[in-house]
């Protein structure tokens, strides 16, 4: 009972300091964070498409969030590491938050063109399929529902539950609060209804006889 107890309080310390990077970090392109736990300490890896501003000017803002994970958190030695994420338009969490951003400086009226702009430039990255759904009073008072999607996007079984990324923001606008949910398939996923020809290893022989 008591491994039992320290693990469901880990988990729940964990859940409480992915939430606070979250609000913290939003609008600098944040991903996601990897929580390691190191023989001397915890290690915080940090993901986003623009890690210059979550570093800050001589890595103030990174001692800041060490000093809140120690004090607040009661993390031992936590060791922060920010990472840039190689191509943004792969990546679910940032895209949503993109189309948050969007919709906040643009205004809900231009929602259509956001959704389409953002499709566009995830399946130019390489997405197999990819699909954004705004919800809320978006663009009368009434709320609905939107979706925008294109290409392959698997809607069961293993891959869309172990391969699709997905993504979530929720914004605060004068109609009220609309959440945004990003689903992308990356490239590289081998689909199980996909046939896949078998390489065959081509063999000849040289003969020495002239022909007859």
């Amino acid at each position: 009972m008591v491994v039992e107890r320290k693990f469901v309080k880990d988990k729940l310390r964990e859940h409480s300091i992915r939430e606070f990077l979250e609000k913290k970090l939003e609008r600098v392109g944040f991903s996601h964070i990897d929580i390691q736990k190191t023989p001397v300490g915890y290690s915080i890896i940090i993901y986003s498409s623009k890690p210059g501003l979550i570093v800050g000017r001589g890595g103030l803002n990174i001692r800041t969030i060490q000093e809140t994970l120690q004090n607040k958190f009661k993390l031992e030695s936590p060791v922060v590491e920010v990472r840039e994420v190689d191509v943004p338009e792969l990546d679910a969490q940032i895209m949503a938050e993109r189309v948050g951003t969007q919709l906040m400086k643009f205004g809900v009226s231009r929602f259509k063109a956001i959704g389409h702009k953002a499709i566009e430039k995830m399946l130019k990255a390489g997405a197999v399929g990819a699909e954004i759904q705004i919800s809320g009073k978006v663009p009368s008072a009434r709320a609905r529902s939107w979706k925008f999607y294109a290409g392959h996007l698997p809607k069961c079984g293993d891959v869309a539950v172990n391969q699709v990324r997905k993504g979530y923001k929720v914004i605060k606008l004068k109609p009220g609060v609309v959440g945004i949910t990003v689903k992308i398939l990356p490239p590289g996923i081998k689909m199980p209804d996909q046939v896949y020809p078998k390489e065959v290893e081509i063999k000849y022989e040289e003969s020495t006889e002239e022909a007859k």
